[in-house]
């Protein structure tokens, strides 16, 4: 009983003490929420001023005199996208609302002299100053794309509020107008201009300052978003590669997804020393490494220690995508977060591969009977390659993609044929009785990158669809029987998301609970994939290694998971290709004519991912 006392005695402390400081841009923000809830239900519905709610609301910023349904609307709607803001702890949603309160304060006092009209935006205005610390985070890499969404998501807002508008005062229409008419009424009334709606008395007055108020509103917010400056994401930078690939040829064979921080598309931090760094990408709020950290696991804290900071110092929620058993160990002991088996790695080691036995006879049967058909293949590295073929490479495997939206983040390199690469693996596939094809007799294309000097991990896997099925099984079988002549003792496949799930729910004894996790994941598999890419792995009898999903907390795995997904390329957010500016090529890091074209395919040679058994498998989940 001793020891209950100090945490009770603590427990009572926290208490009068009040919320944690880390609560309180949560608290604000949802206070935010309703307020602007509140405000924009007191300036649509007219009946709303006459409930016992209005008592609450009528007191709140917005509600001013004449203006006051125009206002309740501007005011709520402003306080609806601070919200997130705040919640975040942004600094300029706190200055934004600094700015706002006391002016609405000052708007209460002048027009209707209301003392509870400037006590509440002052009392918020005091926390908000009082805890103006826990309001320091820095802004989001953004750019001038989020003026054209905030106008196309405010003005569709505007449209549905401004219908309920319309339609909230059907005692003093004149008539009885269409819906095309009242919508005709919103359009022109965002632009400040009568419509074919007409009212009673001061209800068309009422009505044409609240729709104009959403129109300003609009306007005003996406000339903010396309004026201010622009944050880009981070990207590597010539001396950030260099200190990488340094990293990587001493401490390169410890993790197969090392190669791929390479991607020049991820920011890097390093730690104190520069004996270690972490690579990472920002994803809507969501700061994702993937893999281990790069370099000495000794250094792995210091580099672990720079990327906590600097999700805090943004605000960004972090998280570890494909881990390590030893990193989720590092990474949970370091930062207090917590890791979750993700799925396992796939990794043949080719002393132990052979076509021989009962388990491959599928496998056997399948490449002698491509073999058969005239199939040839070939095993080289990207240095051993002319320029020339390299070309033909690069197009083939632009044009084999499966989808018009690139996949790959965590497992997936980018670029193809760059001689920074030279040590990358390519295994093709080749008919030489059809070279009538756009690309000759190349018919299958697959690409590793290195892991450490004994090892390589497959990057990506693209066949031309008139090809005979089968390709992926071929190229995987010729890169392992090659790999002893180049020096190569482990192969790293593809990674098979819950593949613990599905091979034991599929055993005998398999309880209701795992039979019914199985159950979901062979249903999710319709569109992702899951259980045919386990299914295609666990032909080459592979040995297993476990990766781990790392996290603060499990109200982030939602948030985390769509992250990875978009990062992954499997939901895409950003503009219509008919939209989109040309972006500039990645930083070449050569000088080299194929340095300078592999840089302009760079971001469009990322790799398939979650193939079906029928057909040929993309690289990592």
């Amino acid at each position: 009983m001793s020891g209950e006392v100090p945490g009770r005695i603590q427990h009572l402390r926290r208490i009068l003490r009040g919320p944690r400081p880390e609560a309180v841009p949560t608290l604000i923000a949802r206070a935010c929420i309703l307020v602007g809830l509140l405000d924009i239900a007191a300036g649509v519905f007219p009946r709303f001023r006459h409930s016992r709610m209005y008592a609450l609301a009528e007191v709140l910023p917005g509600a001013l005199g004449p203006f006051a349904a125009a206002l309740a609307i501007s005011t709520g709607v402003l306080l609806l996208l601070l919200a997130h803001g705040l919640r975040r702890g942004k600094r300029r949603a706190w200055r934004a609302a600094v700015v706002l309160l006391p002016l609405g304060a000052l708007a209460q006092f002048a027009y209707r002299h209301s003392l509870f009209g400037v006590l509440i935006p002052l009392v918020l205005l005091t926390m908000l100053l009082r805890h103006r610390s826990e309001f320091a985070a820095l802004p989001d890499p953004r750019s001038r794309w989020r003026a054209l969404a905030n106008f196309v998501l405010m003005g569709a807002g505007s449209l549905v509020i401004g219908l309920a508008i319309v339609s909230a005062h059907p005692r003093k229409l004149v008539g009885d107008p269409s819906l095309s008419d009242r919508l005709e009424h919103v359009l022109y009334g965002l632009f400040g201009m009568d419509g074919p709606v007409d009212y009673q008395g001061r209800t068309s007055w009422t009505v044409a300052c609240s729709l104009g108020a959403l129109g300003l509103l609009t306007a005003l917010t996406t000339i903010y978003l396309a004026f201010r400056p622009e944050h880009p994401a981070a990207r590597l930078t010539e001396d950030d590669e260099a200190r990488l690939r340094s990293l990587l040829d001493k401490h390169g064979a410890r993790d197969s997804l090392g190669h791929f921080a390479l991607r020049r598309d991820k920011g890097v931090v390093f730690s104190p020393s520069g004996k270690a760094a972490v690579c990472y990408r920002v994803v809507s709020g969501v700061m994702l490494a993937s893999g281990d950290p790069v370099g000495d696991v000794e250094a792995w804290p210091g580099a672990i220690e720079r990327f906590m900071d600097e999700a805090k110092a943004h605000s960004w929620t972090p998280a570890v995508m494909g881990c390590s058993e030893t990193g989720g160990e590092v990474w949970t002991r370091e930062t207090g977060l917590d890791a979750l088996e993700l799925g396992d790695e796939a990794v043949v080691d080719t002393a132990d591969f052979s076509l021989a036995g009962r388990a491959m006879r599928n496998v056997r049967q399948m490449v002698k009977r491509i073999e058969r058909n005239g199939y040839e293949t070939r095993v080289r590295r990207i240095r051993d390659l002319g320029e020339q073929e390299l070309e033909r490479i690069r197009r083939a495997a632009d044009d084999w993609r499966g989808t018009d939206t690139e996949r790959g983040f965590s497992m997936a390199l980018g670029r193809i044929g760059d001689r920074a690469d030279g040590d990358c693996l390519v295994a093709t596939a080749h008919k030489g009785d059809d070279p009538a094809g756009p690309h000759g007799d190349l018919k299958a294309v697959l690409h590793f990158v290195p892991w450490g000097t004994d090892g390589v991990s497959l990057d990506l896997m693209r066949r031309d669809r008139a090809a005979d099925p089968g390709m992926n099984e071929l190229l995987i079988v010729a890169a392992l029987q090659a790999a002893p002549t180049l020096g190569i003792t482990r192969i790293s496949l593809n990674f098979a998301m819950f593949r613990a799930a599905l091979a034991r729910g599929e055993k005998i004894g398999a309880g209701p609970v795992l039979r019914a996790w199985r159950g979901l994941l062979v249903f999710l598999s319709r569109w992702f994939q899951i259980e045919s890419l386990y299914r295609f792995n666990a032909k080459f009898r592979p040995r297993w290694e476990p990766r781990f999903v790392v996290y603060h907390s499990p109200r982030d795995l939602p948030r985390i998971g769509f992250a990875a997904m978009q990062a992954e390329g499997f939901v895409n957010l950003g503009m219509p290709r008919v939209l989109r500016w040309r972006t500039a090529a990645p930083r070449p890091c050569a000088h080299d004519g194929a340095r300078r074209r592999s840089a302009r395919r760079a971001d469009r040679l990322r790799p398939v991912r979650y193939p079906t058994v029928a057909r040929p498998p993309g690289r990592r989940a």
